[in-house]
């Protein structure tokens, strides 16, 4: 009951928000092409109001988004692809930490699986409970350290798109003085950013065991205790290599770039214009905010903090616009989590038979043995 309560909420809050956003963009597009036709919108009734929205605002939204040029559509999906490539690199580079050599398709391989669960499953850590279990399921004597590799590389992306939207408020004060919504969601991101900060710093340099000696042997003797001290020391680890945070922030710094490449991408698809620099910001926040678990895949999240952003007296989109936008960003996500689809049925069925063939080797070592 607890699990289903905790779906279902997710489930009811992301119904809302899109609920919310649609309707009153279509209410909005209805109102504009009511006007065209003469009609006096504010005489209708609320009822016929809202049947008109929901007759005319799905077709306007549909024209919007095929509006979209195919060479732009084609290159958005293929940016989406180089931060999937990118997000494989910066976990490899994470494993190596501890030793874990996961070959490069392998890992290729999980990562699709773990993006298909993200965006399908109900909930936002779903992908990465997998992405975990098959980690471990890799090697036989460091599986705490292949678990905990999945933990850090979430914390080390999270902290760098924080870090880079930002750094890149700096080139953006002057639309921050002007854009009063967006003003209040950087000072959330900066909040966000602190405590990202300061999350790490005990996670990879330590705290309170520092100070006090007798920390390690009191969390030893909790329940699990040996277990989570094992998940303690291997965070350790990643904040002893010098170059480790580096190279890893270096990586993820490409793969925001390739983020926000891909919404730019999709704004000149759709002849919208929006400076290149305000995405650099617009587009780092967007993807911030809607990280916290508060709808399945963020959905609903970001497509309202698309048209809260783009579509005010600032920026000028069109509300409709600023959805397609959203809602295009969105579809090149779910295109290659099909493929993970694709590549998690394999992945099954070669796991399977991989676990099979090796258990039949042992049973034949056994009875040769056993002879």
């Amino acid at each position: 009951m607890k699990r289903a309560w905790k779906i279902g909420w997710k489930i009811l809050v992301c119904l809302v928000l899109l609920v919310w956003i649609f309707h009153a963009i279509f209410l909005n597009e209805a109102k504009a092409a009511a006007g065209q036709r003469g009609v006096a919108w504010g005489s209708l009734p609320r009822a016929e109001q809202w049947q008109q929205a929901w007759t005319h605002g799905p077709h306007e939204l549909w024209a919007q988004v095929t509006l979209i040029h195919p060479g732009a559509l084609a290159l958005s999906v293929l940016l989406m692809a180089m931060t999937i490539v990118l997000g494989v690199v910066r976990w490899r580079m994470v494993l190596r930490v501890h030793g874990l050599n996961l070959p490069w398709t392998r890992a290729a391989e999980i990562s699709l699986v773990a993006h298909f669960f993200n965006s399908f499953l109900l909930g936002s850590t779903g992908g990465d409970l997998l992405k975990a279990y098959y980690a471990a399921r890799e090697t036989h004597h460091k599986k705490t350290e292949a678990v905990m590799t999945v933990f850090a590389d979430r914390l080390i992306g999270l902290w760098a798109m924080l870090l880079f939207a930002s750094v890149m408020m700096v080139p953006n004060l002057g639309l921050l003085q002007t854009h009063g919504r967006l003003r209040a969601v950087a000072l959330m991101v900066l909040a966000m950013l602190a405590a990202c900060s300061i999350l790490a710093f005990l996670a990879f340099r330590g705290g309170v065991s520092r100070k006090w000696g007798g920390a390690r042997d009191w969390l030893r003797r909790l329940p699990q205790g040996e277990r989570i001290d094992r998940l303690l020391e291997s965070c350790r680890e990643f904040g002893r290599q010098p170059l480790f945070l580096t190279r890893t922030l270096a990586v993820s710094m490409g793969l925001n770039a390739f983020c926000v490449l891909q919404v730019i991408v999709l704004c000149w698809g759709l002849q919208i214009k929006v400076p290149p620099m305000a995405l650099f910001l617009i587009v780092p926040i967007i993807i911030c905010i809607s990280a916290v678990p508060i709808t399945p895949a963020g959905l609903g999240v970001r497509e309202n903090l698309f048209v809260f952003l783009l579509a005010g007296a600032t920026m000028q989109v069109p509300p409709t616009l600023a959805l397609a936008v959203s809602l295009l960003a969105y579809a090149g996500s779910l295109f290659w989590s099909i493929v993970g689809g694709i590549v998690y049925v394999t992945f099954r069925e070669k796991h399977h038979l991989t676990e099979a063939e090796l258990q039949e080797n042992g049973a034949e070592t056994v009875n040769i043995a056993q002879s």
